[in-house]
């Protein structure tokens, strides 16, 4: 499946670069994640992400994987299962802007959806291939774009928001998690 995936991000090149977004025009918590993303290579660094996300997840033994840091946090699981319906969320906000940015977007309860998502009772590589398969449908929606459609701008959750930004904040939650899980749950 990772093999695939490579094949395909690498089919196309885009004939745009696509830089990161302009953080004044946001609310400063998307720089926290946009700033995360190490280059502007967006496919590439999507590809490496991924495969740094799902080195780290298929590394850990079930219990690593079912720990809690402290009571009210969430599994190592759960932070996995959180990243996959985000970037879930991240793409509908992507496809949403590009095409209507008119409406605005609702925001979600991330505490519910964990809770109600049943990650700890789940199969790490059931959540592995589920992971695999949104980030290359990412990847497939970003590749279909205009050009024009990468500054779209949009609300999400409230807030202002580009095509451009949610794309790479999508990227730099998933790093944002992982360092939190290599900080507090991996000592």
């Amino acid at each position: 499946m990772n093999e695939i995936f490579a094949k395909l991000a690498a089919r196309k090149k885009t004939t745009m670069e696509i830089t990161k977004p302009d953080l004044s025009l946001f609310n400063p918590y998307i720089a926290t994640y946009v700033n995360l993303v190490k280059s502007e290579d967006l496919y590439t660094e999507l590809y490496k992400e991924s495969m740094e996300t799902i080195e780290l997840f298929t590394s850990l033994d079930e219990e690593t994987l079912l720990f809690k840091y402290e009571a009210n946090k969430w599994t190592v699981k759960e932070i996995f299962q959180h990243i996959i319906d985000c970037e879930r969320i991240f793409q509908y906000r992507i496809l949403s802007i590009a095409r209507n940015p008119e409406v605005p977007l609702a925001g979600f309860d991330h505490n519910i959806f964990v809770e109600t998502s049943m990650a700890d009772k789940r199969d790490i590589y059931d959540m592995v291939r589920e992971f695999s398969m949104v980030r290359g449908s990412t990847v497939e929606i970003l590749k279909s774009l205009a050009n024009a459609a990468w500054d779209k701008m949009g609300v999400a959750n409230n807030n202002p928001a580009s095509v451009r930004s949610i794309a790479y904040m999508l990227l730099g939650h998933e790093i944002h998690h992982r360092t939190v899980i290599e900080k507090k749950y991996l000592l």
